[in-house]
């Protein structure tokens, strides 16, 4: 492989009505927090409202890096401890009748190093899906794409889950002629009902890394979990099949999965700014870096249920300077995100905080 692309400010392309962008996003993120605060007589988060599973684990760097690849956190090889949030995409928090892709929120605990702006704590978040590109090309396209799914907050479940099989059967006929069905039929409920434990994770945003840009991925590698990988869960009858399904598996799998990273080579190829495009795997491979790991346990304990519902929050701008998120979805993602945040802990007197070794 050629030398690796060198992360410098001039990377990214900020463009004019982007501050425009972020303030209809506060906007129509505020109609999906209020709404549903109002439905539930609670604050829950304005997307991936919904969690399967909550897990304690532990991210362990590899040592003997290459000098590419032992940057920012993965700079020094050791153990850290970690939450992991498994959920699904919406605002709302829907019988899992209807199917929405899966996601994964990451917080690494006790990492050294300059903090971005405003970055409180010394953890590193990541936070990935199902997939290995981004559903819209810019943050306009992905206001848009939000104002669908705010429309839909209030709608009556019996419609949801007609829309959902719906799309369901067109996800599955596109498939089927071997074409890659559009990821707004997955947003709106036609995503396949897979099992969580059984998926691979993307960052699908880049960021820098250390002194080059990268994207991030967990791959499961314990048996256990890639067995289940493409199963789809029976949710007949039970809203909350997919959490059911996780404590059940959770409570004898020692979960495992191989964290890698997918540096830039070609900016032509692996653009910063268009998150649609996934970077050829084939011709830019994921690299390990590191092992994330969560022993059997409890993935709905309540006490560890109510710790990072309610008292944490998750978000790519929370870590270090070295992994700053690029690109303009990145950049929009950052103050709505916060803002969410902030409604919850308001409506919900709960302050949200960052964990320390100490308090795990």
């Amino acid at each position: 492989m050629p030398a690796p692309v060198r992360f410098t400010p001039h990377v990214e392309q900020v463009q004019p009505d982007e501050a425009e962008t972020i303030r209809e996003l506060n906007e129509t993120f505020d109609v999906i927090l209020k709404k549903t605060a109002e439905d539930y007589g609670h604050a829950v988060r304005s997307v991936h409202a919904k969690a399967h599973g909550i897990l304690r684990g532990e991210l362990t760097i590899d040592g003997d890096l290459p000098p590419d690849l032992a940057q920012g956190l993965f700079a020094t090889p050791g153990t850290h401890p970690a939450f992991l949030r498994l959920s699904t995409n919406a605002g709302d928090i829907l019988p899992d009748a209807i199917s929405l892709p899966r996601g994964f929120a990451l917080k690494v605990l006790d990492v050294a190093g300059e903090r971005l702006p405003g970055s409180d704590g010394t953890t590193q978040d990541f936070i990935m899906v199902n997939a290995p590109a981004f559903q819209a090309k810019t943050a306009a396209k992905f206001l848009g794409n939000l104002k669908l799914l705010a429309k839909t907050t209030d709608r009556i479940e019996g419609t949801k889950k007609v829309l959902s099989a719906a799309l369901r059967g067109v996800h599955n006929a596109i498939e089927a002629v071997g074409l890659q069905p559009p990821a707004t039929i997955d947003t709106l409920g036609g995503a396949p009902n897979v099992e969580p434990l059984g998926e691979t994770y993307y960052s699908v945003t880049p960021f820098r890394y250390g002194d080059y840009i990268a994207k991030f991925r967990l791959r499961p590698v314990a048996p256990a979990m890639t067995a289940l990988s493409g199963e789809i869960i029976d949710v007949a009858g039970r809203e909350d099949a997919i959490r059911e399904e996780v404590q059940t598996e959770m409570r004898d799998i020692d979960a495992e999965w191989e964290f890698g990273v997918q540096l830039a080579y070609d900016l032509d190829e692996q653009p910063i700014e268009d998150s649609t495009v996934p970077w050829d795997e084939e011709k830019f491979p994921f690299r390990r870096v590191g092992t994330l790991r969560a022993r059997h346990q409890d993935s709905w304990a309540p006490a560890l249920v109510k710790q990072v519902q309610d008292e944490m929050r998750f978000s790519i701008w929370t870590g270090l300077a070295a992994h700053q998120p690029l690109g303009n979805i990145n950049r929009a993602r950052n103050e709505p995100y916060r803002r969410s945040a902030d409604f919850r802990a308001r409506f919900n007197h709960c302050p949200y905080h960052e964990p320390v070794v100490e308090s795990v």
